[in-house]
């Protein structure tokens, strides 16, 4: 941890000062999070993240609002950032998402760590032997939500991805297809997730 101290907007000169105003103008006028505030040390890396999160993680595009807040709350609570995950939540509360909602989201994400390890062993593990054994992990949790099952797969998609399990990224992609998920929906789930990711990877280092 580098221990930098967020730049506070009072403080903001060139910029940095006007990235924080373009903030405001899509967040609204509340403070901005600390999580930005912790970019402002590093003007470059701020300008890119505001205009990969305005269009890919804040603003509706190929997938709604709705769906990209989910994206972003999944990939917050896989990198374990506090900030981040306290702002995606708040995220999908405006957004109508209830209590329950939330929790199944967590749920589907963390679901993949099972699934991913294990084809992820599969794939890595040099040899053929183990392609024939039944995977015996229970995995209801995919199908048993109230949440909908394009919006699962976007998510098991950039979950799957972040992990870097092959099997399950093409295995989720094609489930996608057969929902009716695009593949530009699913190009812009990951530009989602790779967004947030680079995000939540600069606020755990730095802060």
């Amino acid at each position: 941890m580098l221990g930098l101290k967020p730049v506070a907007e009072e403080n903001a000169e060139g910029k940095v000062a006007q990235v924080y105003g373009r903030l405001h103008d899509l967040l609204g006028p509340e403070p901005l999070p600390e999580g930005f505030l912790l970019m402002g040390n590093v003007e470059p890396f701020l300008g890119d993240f505001y205009m990969n999160f305005k269009k890919f993680v804040w603003s509706p595009g190929k997938i709604d609002e709705n769906s990209k807040a989910a994206i972003a709350l999944a990939v917050a609570v896989h990198a374990h950032s506090k900030y981040w995950v306290e702002f995606y939540t708040q995220r999908c509360r405006d957004l109508g998402w209830g209590e329950q909602q939330l929790a199944e989201l967590v749920a589907i994400s963390t679901t993949n760590y099972m699934y991913n390890t294990f084809f992820k062993f599969r794939k890595i593990s040099g040899t053929d032997r183990f392609d024939g054994m039944p995977v015996g992990l229970r995995a209801h949790t995919f199908s048993s939500t109230s949440l909908e099952v394009p919006l699962i797969e976007l998510v098991n998609i950039a979950i799957s991805d972040l992990n870097a399990c092959e099997p399950c990224v093409q295995g989720h992609i094609s489930k996608a297809n057969e929902v009716g998920v695009s593949h530009e929906m699913m190009l812009e789930a990951v530009q989602c997730a790779s967004t947030v990711y680079a995000g939540c990877q600069f606020t755990s280092a730095v802060a």
